[in-house]
């Protein structure tokens, strides 16, 4: 068998286009969204009984996406990636039906 990897890991961009397509998003500017939370607690020291460090848990809660204004490394232009299709099509009982807009002149 063949070594199968244990990880994969994603650019934001690449999170951002995934989530586009699966909402079926097909324009704007749409970028990574991710919300946190945060506790303080004291943390024991595993050699020491009796020694504690304040620290901080921050779990992650939601990803997601937003509208951006602005083009950056964490957008994705929705039109590019995920583009509306250009042919309409129908599905009447079994049978697809494929329709076009005709362009009057």
């Amino acid at each position: 068998m063949a070594n199968q990897k244990k990880s994969h890991t994603f650019s934001f961009q690449e999170v951002v286009e995934c989530l586009i397509k699966k909402q079926d998003i097909h324009s704007g500017l749409w970028g990574i969204l991710v919300s946190f939370t945060y506790d303080v607690i004291n943390e024991p020291d595993d050699d020491e009984p009796n020694v504690y460090y304040p620290a901080v848990v921050a779990p992650l809660m939601e990803i997601g996406i937003q509208r951006f204004d602005e083009p950056s490394n964490l957008t994705v232009d929705a039109a590019v990636v995920n583009p509306r299709p250009s042919k309409a099509k129908k599905k009447i009982g079994k049978t697809e039906i494929k329709t076009t807009k005709l362009k009057l002149i």
